[in-house]
C-alpha cells in the first residue's frame, strides 16, 4: 500500500494500537515486512546476554523512578513550600510501585522478570531455574541498580552538591537518614540502634512481598489475570513502602547494594558501616523471600489444580497421575475452587469434588491411550482404569 493511499484508509496507525487490536473492530495497518537480515541478527544474539540486559534494564526501570522520588523529597525538605509541593512517602511508594509494573511489562518477556536476586534464587530452588544462570542474573540486577544511582547523581549533581555542602556545614555529615547519601539507599534513624528490630522489620516486609509475588505467579490462582500481575506486585511493594519506610526497609538486595556502591563512591565508605546496618539491607531479603516462597509452596500450593489447568505435568507422566488419583480416591481442588456436591442420586460427599473445567481437563489426560507394553506394576489394569474414568464422570457435570 502506498504512503498516500495508507492515509486515506480508516485503519489505525502503527503504535500502541497493536496491543488493543484484538479488542477493536478497526484494523491496524500492517508493519513493514521483516527482513532476513534482521532475523539473522536476532538469531545470532546470545540468549544469556539478552536475558542479562533485560534484568539490568528492568531493575533500572524500577529503581530509577523510586530513588528520583526520594531525591525530590529529600532535597526539598527545607524548601519554603516543602513537602506539600515536592512529595512524601505516598508518591515515593507509587514511584516504586509503577516502576516495578513498567519493569515487568517492558522486560519480563525476555528474561522472566526476576529483578531481585532473592526471587532468582527462589526460582532456582522451587521452579527449576538453572543454577548456572543465577550469578549472571544477580550481577545484572546489581548493575542495573548501580546505573540508576549513577545516572541520578549526574542529573541532580548541582542540587546534591549544594545539599552536601549545607549538611557538612551543619555538622551532620553525609551519611544519615534524610542526609545526602540517603537519596540512594536506606539508613536507619539515629535512634534505631537495636539491630534485632531492624532485622525483623526487614524480614517480615520482604516475606509479605514474597508471598504476594508467588501467589501472583501461581497458575492455579483464579483471582489474578496475567495483565494484572505487574500492578499487583508493584502495589505490594508500594504498600510496604507506605507502611514501613519510616523505620528503614530495603526489600531488594540488588536495589540496595547497587545504589549503596554509588553512595560509597560519592559520600564515603560510611555508607556501608553506618550503625552496622548495611548487612541487614543487603542480605536479609534472601532468607526472608525463601521463607515466604517456601511457606507458599508447602502450605498453599495446589499442584493438582495446576496440572488440571495444563500448566504442569506429573514428574512420572500420565502413569504417575493415574497412580496418585487411584491411591487418594478423591481429587482435591484447593480452597479457592468451588466445591460441588453430587445430588443427582441423593448421595453426599463431604470430601469435595472437582469443578467442571478441572474434571474435564484431568479426565482428558487420564483417558488417553497407553502402550500395550505398559505391563509393569505401576500400570493400572483395565478394571481399575474404568473405575477411575467412572469417578471422573461422577465428579463432572
Amino acid at each position: 500500500m502506498s504512503e498516500m493511499r495508507r492515509l486515506q484508509t480508516n485503519d489505525l496507525e502503527i503504535g500502541a494500537t497493536e496491543a488493543v487490536q484484538q479488542h477493536m473492530s478497526r484494523h491496524v495497518v500492517a508493519t513493514k515486512p521483516v527482513s532476513q537480515r534482521k532475523l539473522d541478527f536476532e538469531h545470532k544474539r546470545p540468549r544469556i546476554l539478552r536475558e542479562c540486559m533485560a534484568e539490568a534494564t528492568g531493575v533500572f526501570f524500577y529503581v530509577f523512578p523510586g530513588i528520583a522520588a526520594i531525591t525530590t523529597f529529600t532535597l526539598n525538605l527545607e524548601s519554603p513550600i516543602g513537602v506539600a509541593a515536592f512529595g512524601g512517602i505516598f508518591p515515593i511508594g507509587w514511584a516504586f510501585a509503577i516502576g516495578i509494573a513498567f519493569a515487568i511489562v517492558t522486560c519480563a518477556s525476555t528474561s522472566g522478570g526476576h529483578f531481585n536476586p532473592a526471587i532468582t534464587i527462589c526460582f532456582a530452588v522451587w521452579q527449576g531455574f538453572p543454577w548456572k544462570k543465577v550469578p549472571h542474573y544477580i550481577f545484572s540486577q546489581i548493575f542495573g541498580s548501580f546505573m540508576a544511582g549513577l545516572l541520578l547523581m549526574g542529573m541532580y549533581w548541582p542540587e546534591i552538591q549544594e545539599f552536601k555542602a549545607a549538611s557538612i556545614a551543619s555538622g551532620k555529615g553525609l551519611v544519615y537518614n534524610t542526609g545526602p547519601a540517603s537519596i540512594l539507599c536506606t539508613f536507619p534513624n539515629p535512634t534505631q540502634t537495636n539491630l534485632g528490630y531492624l532485622f525483623l522489620t526487614e524480614f517480615f516486609v520482604d516475606s509479605y512481598i514474597g508471598i504476594v509475588i508467588w501467589a501472583c505467579l501461581d497458575h492455579a490462582n483464579p483471582f489474578v489475570s496475567p495483565q494484572s500481575v505487574p500492578f499487583a506486585i508493584g502495589l505490594a511493594y508500594g504498600c510496604m513502602v507506605w507502611g514501613f519506610a519510616d523505620v528503614a526497609i530495603s526489600t531488594n538486595l540488588a536495589r540496595d547494594l547497587g545504589t549503596r556502591i554509588v553512595a560509597a563512591i560519592f559520600f564515603g565508605s560510611e555508607a556501608f558501616t553506618y550503625l552496622n546496618y548495611s548487612w541487614i539491607a543487603i542480605l536479609v531479603n534472601i532468607p526472608a523471600t525463601l521463607f515466604a516462597t517456601g511457606y507458599y509452596e508447602f502450605l498453599m500450593r495446589d499442584s493438582l489444580s495446576k496440572i488440571g489447568k495444563g500448566h504442569a505435568v506429573h514428574e512420572d507422566g500420565e502413569e504417575g497421575l493415574h497412580r496418585h488419583i487411584t491411591r487418594t480416591g478423591v481429587i482435591e481442588t484447593g480452597a479457592a475452587n468451588a466445591l460441588r456436591r453430587n445430588d443427582t442420586n441423593g448421595s453426599s460427599d463431604d470430601s469435595g469434588s472437582l469443578t467442571t473445567i478441572d474434571s474435564q481437563l484431568l479426565a482428558s489426560n487420564i483417558t488417553s491411550s497407553r502402550s500395550p507394553l505398559d505391563t509393569d506394576a505401576g500400570a493400572m489394569d483395565p478394571t481399575e482404569d474404568e473405575r477411575v474414568k467412572g469417578m471422573f464422570q461422577k465428579l463432572g457435570p
